[in-house]
């Protein structure tokens, strides 16, 4: 059985993962917030400021903050955005 304590490390580190992005999605007025990790690790994200609304969002996600997660989290199963912007 996980505990309080396990998922707040997966947290921590799943942080850290997204740390190595931020830069990125700040210089363009974005960040993104963890909104919680699922009991089967689903991590679910929510991309806010610029990146909740730019029709870049879906490759930023892809490719940045998906490809990070799961590279520094191998235990994380999916990774998955509340609120992607479909490109045009």
């Amino acid at each position: 059985m996980e505990t309080v304590l396990d998922n707040e490390i997966l947290v921590d580190r799943i942080e850290k993962a997204l740390n190595s992005i931020r830069p990125y999605l700040e210089a363009d007025g974005g960040n993104v917030k963890v909104l919680e990790v699922t009991s089967d690790k689903v991590v679910r994200l929510e991309l806010v400021g610029a990146c909740g609304s730019c029709p870049m969002s879906t490759m930023t996600f892809k490719a940045g903050l998906e490809e990070a997660i799961l590279k520094a989290v191998p235990e994380v199963s999916r990774v998955e955005a509340i609120n992607l912007t479909p490109a045009f």
